[in-house]
């Protein structure tokens, strides 16, 4: 487990590093512990799991709420998974996900959370350009967050 409050962007990665306004508006409502996958340079709460950690393989009870950015290329149907399946193990996931509601992973386990769709494109990691792509918010309610 790390802790860092620097910033990170890499469209090449699949990383898009989540706009630091965006993410404290909804860690003031959530108050997150966790943040499952992470860089060094790029996590967002002050618990959080590397690459190297391999967050899909670490339990996320932390006792909080867990926000998760996951890597956007194809293993990102093995995150929503992973977040839906900690949801039903207690923990509040809040995932923010490009809105790709033509996948079989968005109505398979988002279409199980709360919605919120975000009007207009994020800029991601501080840079002036808005994403390609439109995002969303997912939350998946845990029964008990404090498990």
């Amino acid at each position: 487990m790390h802790v860092t409050t620097s910033v990170h962007f890499s469209s090449a990665t699949g990383e898009w590093a989540t706009p630091q306004d965006f993410y404290d508006r909804l860690d003031a409502e959530f108050h997150f512990v966790l943040d499952p996958c992470a860089t060094a340079d790029n996590a967002k709460a002050a618990q959080y799991f590397t690459k190297e950690d391999d967050g899909l393989l670490q339990s996320w009870r932390c006792g909080g709420a867990v926000f998760m950015n996951p890597p956007y290329g194809r293993e990102i149907s093995r995150w929503v998974c992973k977040a839906y399946q900690e949801s039903m193990r207690g923990v509040t996931v809040v995932c923010l996900l490009p809105s790709r509601t033509d996948t079989s992973w968005w109505h398979t386990y988002c279409m199980r959370g709360e919605i919120r769709f975000i009007r207009g494109r994020l800029k991601f990691g501080g840079h002036s350009n808005s994403a390609p792509f439109p995002s969303a918010v997912v939350i998946f309610r845990g029964k008990h967050d404090d498990v």
